[in-house]
């Protein structure tokens, strides 16, 4: 349980502290993986809390899911078509709907809690 804490104070104190810029070009690549990523862990958060996680899913869905809307990416950038978007778009609803999701389940266990 800790280790996923560590990794994250590390990761911030090493990202505050270097003065690393990701390219321009670059930017709709790393904003499509981060986004797919994030659905990835708000989708495997939900997924716990319902009792149903299984970590080949949750791994195999992350990487999955960040290669394939960087390759999107890529090949709208090839075409000169803004492809990312639509990404961004899947991405987007899917990080809300799972948001919303975990939002009922924590409120509803708070409130039976409270009962």
């Amino acid at each position: 349980m800790w280790l996923p804490l560590i990794g994250l104070i590390v990761g911030l104190a090493v990202g505050f502290l270097l003065d690393w810029r990701v390219p321009q070009e670059y930017s709709s690549y790393l904003s499509i993986a981060l986004l797919a990523g994030l659905d990835t862990i708000f989708g495997g958060i939900r997924s716990f809390l319902e009792r149903t996680f299984n970590v080949r899913i949750f791994m195999s869905g992350f990487f999955f899911n960040t290669l394939f809307a960087a390759g999107l990416a890529f090949i709208g950038g090839f075409l000169g078509i803004d492809l990312y978007l639509a990404a961004i778009v899947a991405f987007g609803v899917r990080l809300f709907n799972n948001l919303a999701v975990i939002r009922r389940i924590v409120l509803s266990r708070w409130i039976n809690q409270q009962e």
